[in-house]
């Protein structure tokens, strides 16, 4: 392996290791429901226009990641559709606020 070669795995490998990163912070984030009031949004992961083809050797890692994002985004999209139904079950139910309706009948009359 020559020393460029070297150094375009390591660019890959390094841009993998961030995109890995995105992926185990929202799977940690889906793990804890309470957590992701502390954390703070994250940054759109860009990919490396430097870098050219990804070489072979990694394309079972970033298969893998890949795998994982969609996972996540389908626990995001599932989670996002079960609170539209609470949202709307909510809705409905009466707080009995907006309709006062007496508490009692007075049948003495």
């Amino acid at each position: 392996m020559t020393s460029s070669s070297g150094a375009w795995n390591g660019a890959w490998s390094a841009a993998l290791d961030e995109l890995e990163l995105d992926v185990a912070m929202v799977e940690a984030m889906l793990a804890d429901e309470h957590r992701h009031a502390e954390t703070p949004p994250a940054s759109l992961w860009k990919p490396p226009t430097d870098l050219g083809a990804l070489p072979l050797e990694l394309k079972p890692r970033a298969d893998e990641i890949l795998t994982r994002q969609l996972k996540a985004a389908q626990e995001i999209a599932r989670r996002l559709t079960a609170n539209r139904q609470q949202i709307a079950v909510t809705t409905r139910i009466e707080t009995g606020e907006a309709v006062k309706r007496p508490l009692y009948v007075d049948r003495a009359m």
